[in-house]
């Protein structure tokens, strides 16, 4: 008999590997400075997990197309939501100063879109459903 929920299957363990990322970005960013790391692990380390979570997001909706076709998809969105900050208003500016604000940016950067880049390869790299499509078949 089939389980409803197979803890194998790759959508799964894409949610479970989406959960973990936003964790590891929120920790990242609360607690990286605390730690001593680098300004830059902290600062673009956290924006390649933001990456990496849109590659996972997208993954979790075209569930039924190529990594390749989702990283472009996720990169798409990524750069827009970067090229937004060059957007200005009163209220988004004030926006941009909450907790939430801050995590979604406030700053347009070139090197944002660069670790955005490199966390969605990662995350295509490393992506469940890539890797069950690899394997052989029995």
């Amino acid at each position: 008999m089939r389980k409803i929920i197979q803890t194998r299957s790759p959508q799964f363990l894409r949610l479970a590997a989406l959960f973990m990322v936003i964790v590891l970005g929120l920790v990242l960013r609360r607690f990286g400075y605390a730690a001593d790391l680098p300004f830059t692990v902290v600062k673009y380390g956290g924006s390649a997990l933001w990456g990496a979570m849109v590659y996972l997001l997208v993954a979790l909706f075209i569930t039924r197309s190529r990594p390749a076709v989702i990283a472009v998809t996720a990169l798409f969105i990524a750069i827009s939501v970067e090229l937004f900050r060059l957007y200005h208003t009163p209220w988004l500016d004030a926006f941009r100063l909450t907790t939430t604000g801050a995590l979604l940016g406030r700053v347009f950067s070139l090197w944002n879109m660069l670790a955005y880049a490199i966390g969605i390869a990662a995350a295509c790299a490393f992506d469940p459903a890539r890797r069950a499509a690899l394997r052989p078949r029995r």
